[in-house]
């Protein structure tokens, strides 16, 4: 429930600072008084996006600021969800937005996202305007409607999971088809690109190495030639290095007895003599191998020259490329020829997906008809008091295919005379006809569907007199079950049944034009009734008409 409601520098607002009851409050004043102004800041509140515009003009922000009492709502768990602080006593919502254009959302000082803020604000406040109305044009809220009735949350949840996992099999069976086509169309191209790859019998690391030997066996003259000589400086009989260092060794060992530190340095020679000794033989090795096969060479090219040829043609770089497409291709036949039980598995995986599809659907479709019965007595009900005496209402369910909201195409049939035949309300219901229908479809609503706060934005569009008494009534009753209902109302009659009364009103000061909204005492609600009973100049019978419909609006309420 809102019980305080702080809005500063908004449009025509300077400041607004004002507490609100349960039950059933009205909210009166004159056309462009600022009614309107108050309901944009509220709507904020509920995660409408913000203009810049909305900032009282030579301000640099504004702030909109509610506070809740959910003690009697079951809402902790989205708080838990969101990581916000709980608590049901007050709950805090705020937005402010600055003149730069930022906007800023709070629960309870906990900065949050406007997806969460308006997801709070749908279980926090419903708030119906004129526009509303065009929802009876809609088929999807139409069915909501049965569906709040109906209570069936459960079983179309469990409809919608069934749905999902059908559209995904109906999903990859027809990705596969098209794959599958595609691959048959291409089958012989496939094959033969195939089997080229699969002929050259390509190994990973291959292109490397073919690369070194090349470039091995083209220089074979000069690597031949460099290991020669160097394994000649080494091993030449008495010049070469290997000699000398052994002749070094035998003159360090005659003094080895002399000097510790001269033995340890002949054994570092002894192992440097053991080492060169060892490449002087690898030279040698080396050397005696490397020899020019040109007809070694040109078979490495030719081999090299197909695979340059091969990655050129598929587009790729390296033969673990060419591999990876030659796998692919592999996959891609093994499909092919394995295609027709695959595809027997998909389209038996959409039959079954189906078939428990259908079954959930029905199941739901008949709980919804049972509700349909149940609206359609009363919506009758309801709208005979409210000055249709010979109302026609039905629900007319037609089949359809499985869709997202089940297989029922749902449509509101209306006609206010008995002698007519009847059709969808949208087509044939009056502006005010509507304004009745729409209360009594929120009224009925409402005893299913815990929301705190209903305000009605002149609902009572197209309607006066006693109607008006019995949709404020109607409203009032709304406001019992521990609900608050506000009706922005032009009409003295709803206007006397509010148990809270509050005037909006503009003024004209020096620095521009404010909007200002207070709770009225009893002698200022007989004023204002009298005023829109009479016009700006209050009679005394009007007063007098203004008392008698406060004292009987209260023995309403008792």
């Amino acid at each position: 429930m809102l019980k305080h409601l702080y809005v500063k520098n908004f449009t025509l607002i300077d400041e607004l600072d004002i507490n609100l009851y349960p039950g059933f409050s009205v909210i009166t004043g004159e056309t462009g008084a600022g009614k309107s102004i108050i309901l944009g800041a509220i709507h904020l509140l509920l995660g409408q996006r913000a203009d810049t515009k909305q900032i009282k003009s030579g301000c640099d922000r504004c702030v909109v600021e509610a506070h809740f009492d959910l003690s009697r709502y079951d809402m902790e768990g989205f708080f838990q969800e969101n990581n916000i602080d709980f608590d049901e006593t007050d709950c805090i919502v705020r937005r402010e937005i600055n003149a730069s254009g930022k906007s800023r959302a709070f629960i309870n000082d906990t900065p949050v996202q406007l997806t969460a803020m308006r997801e709070l604000g749908e279980q926090l406040i419903d708030i119906h305007s004129q526009h509303q109305s065009l929802l009876l044009q809609k088929e999807d809220f139409q069915l909501s409607v049965v569906d709040i009735i109906a209570a069936d949350k459960k079983e179309l949840d469990a409809y919608r999971k069934a749905y999902d996992t059908y559209r995904q099999a109906q999903q990859t069976l027809d990705k596969f088809e098209k794959d599958y086509q595609r691959n048959r169309d291409n089958e012989e191209f496939l094959r033969f690109q195939y089997a080229e790859l699969d002929k050259a019998q390509l190994n990973e690391g291959e292109q490397d190495e073919l690369e070194q030997q090349i470039k091995t066996l083209t220089h074979a003259e000069d690597i031949k030639g460099a290991l020669f000589s160097a394994a000649s400086l080494l091993n030449e009989d008495a010049a070469g290095a290997i000699e000398q260092i052994r002749q070094s060794i035998d003159s360090l060992e005659k003094i080895a007895d002399l000097d510790p530190e001269i033995a340890e340095v002949s054994g570092r020679l002894e192992s440097a003599f053991i080492e060169l000794k060892d490449i002087g033989h690898e030279l040698d090795n080396r050397s005696e191998n490397v020899n020019y096969d040109p007809q070694l060479l040109q078979s490495l090219n030719e081999r090299l020259d197909l695979l340059y040829t091969l990655e050129r043609k598929f587009h790729v770089d390296t033969v673990e490329e060419l591999i990876q497409k030659r796998d692919d291709m592999d996959e891609e036949l093994q499909g092919i020829d394995g295609g027709t039980e695959r595809l027997d598995e998909l389209r038996h995986a959409v039959d079954e997906a189906y078939a428990h599809c259908l079954t959930l659907a029905k199941r739901l479709s008949d709980i919804r008809k049972k509700a349909a019965k149940k609206v359609e007595d009363e919506m009758k009900r309801r709208l005979v008091p409210l000055g249709i005496p010979n109302v026609k209402f039905a629900i007319e369910m037609k089949a359809k295919d499985c869709s997202p909201s089940g297989i029922d195409n749902v449509s509101f049939l209306f006609n206010a005379n008995s002698s007519t035949q009847l059709q969808p309300i949208s087509q044939v219901a009056s502006g005010g006809e509507i304004a009745r229908i729409m209360l009594s479809l929120k009224a009925m609503i409402s005893g299913a569907v815990k929301l705190p706060t209903i305000i009605f934005d002149e609902i009572d569009t197209g309607v006066s007199g006693r109607i008006a008494e019995k949709m404020a009534e109607i409203m009032r009753e709304m406001g019992h079950n521990n609900r608050q209902v506000i009706s922005i109302t032009h009409l003295p009659q709803i206007a006397a049944l509010g148990s809270m009364h509050y005037k909006v009103s503009k003024q004209d000061t020096a620095s521009g034009t404010v909007s200002h909204m207070v709770e009225l005492s009893q002698d200022d609600r007989v004023k204002e009734i009298a005023q829109m009973l009479s016009g700006s100049d209050i009679s005394d019978a009007a007063i007098e008409n203004a008392r008698t419909l406060l004292k009987n609006g209260a023995k309403v309420g008792e």
